[in-house]
């Protein structure tokens, strides 16, 4: 609303770039979830929390931290934990820091099926979003994405990348 009560209606330019944002949000996971199905049998999200471990240091993390990057319940977090645990991918364990919270371990397994998905997934991931894109535009879309992210979970901190991890 502005300051006369009166709703701040998108401008044209806003319209077309929110109806391409708005549907990102909803293809691009369809995409890449039917891609890791396929190719790797693992679902977008299980992939997701697979390789956010494997940037972590130590390969570990706070189940609690993981649900704020997923974006999902801790109590769905820990059905697909339990399925991962269930594949011999992950193991729990209480957080020698603080008893109450628990830590989510990649294992080796782990690893090794993040580095044997990654190629398919960044091959999908480069022909969905990068091929098409200029190495400004990159920037950009890292710029935005980071600035909407933050507009709407201020305290999250997005997984950085390292150099021994897969894509």
């Amino acid at each position: 609303m502005d300051d006369d009560g009166d709703p701040r209606w998108l401008t044209h330019d806003e319209t077309r770039a929110w109806i391409a944002l708005a549907s990102t949000i909803v293809w691009l996971p369809t995409a890449l979830d039917a891609q890791l199905q396929r190719d790797a049998g693992v679902s977008f999200v299980e992939y997701t929390v697979l390789s956010w471990l494997s940037m972590r240091p130590g390969h570990a993390s706070r189940m609690s931290e993981i649900a704020a990057l997923a974006n999902v319940r801790l109590s769905h977090l820990s059905r697909i934990a339990t399925r991962l645990e269930g594949r011999g991918w992950i193991r729990r364990e209480p957080d020698p820091d603080d008893g109450r919270a628990t830590l989510a371990i990649l294992t080796d397994a782990g690893w090794d099926k993040v580095v044997a998905t990654a190629p398919g997934h960044v091959a999908e991931v480069r022909r969905v979003v990068f091929d098409g894109l200029t190495p400004e535009q990159v920037e950009q879309l890292q710029q935005i994405g980071a600035q909407v992210v933050h507009a709407v979970q201020p305290d999250l901190c997005l997984p950085e990348p390292g150099q021994d991890v897969p894509g």
